[in-house]
């Protein structure tokens, strides 16, 4: 069963009771965060959820997820030898560079799939200012799950009628849609600045 379905049934299952409901949310923002707002926003148009409960529940979730990973790179530090790396030359480079652009990084990495984990990881990693990346993020999340949430929402409404078969295949192309869309913009984005790089390297030769 695929884990998108499973999380559907686990969704659909806690219906009935809001405490229930909204801790199987947050629990699915820790597995699969954009599959399971689909779901809830599908669910929600279809009044199955409250709107209310919906977003609150995604909004903690995913914040609570993204202060895990931070949590788990700033964990990572402390340990004997992966700490000494904290400092160290060989890591610096990327350091300064996150250093630079941090509020940007952190932002920007909400809507570019997988560059999540290693962005709020070495941001605890690095012990850059927590209050920071917390703002950050919650301004990221408010503004992508909210998108993606009323799209959802949106497309529930219109496929109201149509074969739940059917129904949730659209939506799993539409999510695959969005992961390699954002796939490529990375890596596009990759190949400028190695290029940019590249010649900068070269005009200092």
């Amino acid at each position: 069963m695929p884990l998108s379905l499973f999380l559907s049934h686990l969704i659909g299952g806690a219906i009935g009771s809001s405490v229930t409901l909204s801790l199987v949310i947050i629990l699915g923002t820790f597995i699969l965060e954009d599959p399971t707002t689909v779901i809830v926003g599908v669910l929600a148009a279809d009044g199955a959820i409250g709107v209310p409960i919906a977003l609150f529940s995604l909004y903690a979730g995913i914040i609570l997820g993204d202060i895990g990973l931070y949590c788990l790179g700033w964990l990572a530090s402390t340990h004997p030898r992966l700490g000494r790396y904290v400092d160290h030359e060989f890591v610096a480079p990327f350091r300064a560079w996150l250093e630079s652009r941090y509020v940007l990084t952190v932002f920007t990495a909400r809507f570019i799939p997988g560059s999540r984990l290693p962005t709020y990881t070495a941001s605890g990693f690095f012990r850059s200012p927590l209050s920071t990346f917390v703002l950050t993020a919650i301004v990221a999340t408010s503004i992508w799950t909210t998108i993606l949430f009323s799209t959802s929402y949106w497309f529930g409404n219109l496929t109201s009628t149509w074969i739940g078969s059917v129904r949730w295949g659209v939506a799993l192309l539409f999510l695959l849609l969005l992961f390699f869309t954002g796939r490529h913009n990375l890596l596009a984005r990759r190949a400028r600045k190695n290029g940019l790089n590249t010649d900068a390297d070269t005009r200092e030769h």
